[in-house]
């Protein structure tokens, strides 16, 4: 075998492999997506915790920016945004960072199929640092750290 065919098989190894890793979202096993249900039923079952004082600024802005998509209790509306209450955005995952990335410059699809994030108009980074808190406070509620 040549040389050239030993590099050609091993970047058409190293895109298959890239392309498996970005379906399965990178931990071997497919992920478990709720975004192919149809009702109104939020997507995820959210228990509610006791807020603080900046955990309830966040939840305001929340329902304010991002229900509308995300749904009430970031829950996920079927068709239209995932929920944020799902293991996929835990800290480690989906740093906080990621979230003031997303609403400033939007983000494309990559673990569901509702398409691309737009930029969200009119929402500082303080304020999704505030959304942040909530979201947060409503994972660890549900076993998502």
């Amino acid at each position: 075998m040549t040389f050239k065919a030993v590099i050609t098989i091993a970047i058409l190894a190293a895109v298959a492999i890239g392309g498996r890793m970005y379906v399965t979202g990178f931990s071997g096993a497919k992920i478990a997506s709720p975004d192919a249900r149809t009702s109104d039923e939020p997507m995820v079952k959210v228990s509610l915790p006791t807020l603080t004082a900046e955990q309830t600024k966040g939840e305001s802005l929340f329902n304010q920016k991002c229900a509308v998509c995300h749904a009430k209790n970031a829950a996920g509306q079927p068709g239209v945004a995932p929920p944020l209450v799902f293991k996929i955005y835990q800290p480690r995952h989906h740093a906080d960072m990621a979230f003031v990335l997303a609403a400033k410059n939007g983000v494309r699809s990559h673990h569901w199929t509702f398409g691309n994030m737009p930029p969200i108009d009119g929402v500082t980074d303080d304020e999704v640092k505030l959304i942040v808190a909530y979201i947060r406070a409503l994972q660890r509620e549900n076993g998502i750290n």
